[in-house]
């Protein structure tokens, strides 16, 4: 049901993204294209790594892939070790209830306790209460204390170039 993703799941995986994205009302902030991702996760030097759901085939992990998990390592100062902090996850709507994003989300704690990583973290928007209910079930908690910050566009570009004059 679960396995690591594979070159050939591209195309399926961009697909899902962009499901995810309009699930979140989002989709329009989609601009990475098939052979982004490709790189990302396949290139010389990955950047990230994915699994993905299949539908039930009689467990040889070639069905139809019907949900993913993308993943990055992260660094805990504090614990002085790597973390899991998962970008997304998701499953097509019509395939929820079969224990497939738990099957995910409990592949990448496998993968935590096998490395010796200490967290496995993602955030969840505020509206998205299904979700939220699913995660607090698994034992997962909101980190209140805390309030992610970005950086996009011309914010983004601003501040680099401003660090450009910095010291010059």
């Amino acid at each position: 049901m679960i396995r690591t993703a594979v070159p050939d799941d591209v195309p399926v995986l961009h697909a899902l993204v962009r499901e995810l994205a309009a699930y979140e009302k989002a989709l329009d902030e989609v601009v990475a294209s098939e052979e982004q991702l490709r790189e990302a996760l396949f290139g010389e030097r990955p950047a990230a790594y994915a699994h993905v759901a299949t539908a039930d085939d009689g467990g040889d992990g070639g069905g139809e892939v019907i949900g993913f998990a993308l993943w990055f390592l992260n660094f805990s100062t504090w614990r002085g070790v790597h973390g899991i902090y998962l970008e997304d996850l998701y499953v097509r709507p019509d395939r929820r209830g079969g224990g497939h994003g738990k099957a995910l989300l409990a592949e990448l704690a496998r993968i935590c306790v096998e490395r010796g990583y200490e967290r496995l973290e993602w955030s969840v928007l505020n509206w998205n209460a299904p979700s939220i209910a699913f995660y607090e079930s698994l034992g997962a908690r909101p980190q209140d204390e805390w309030t992610v910050y970005r950086l996009t566009d011309g914010a983004l570009a601003g501040l680099g170039a401003a660090g450009d004059r910095v010291g010059a």
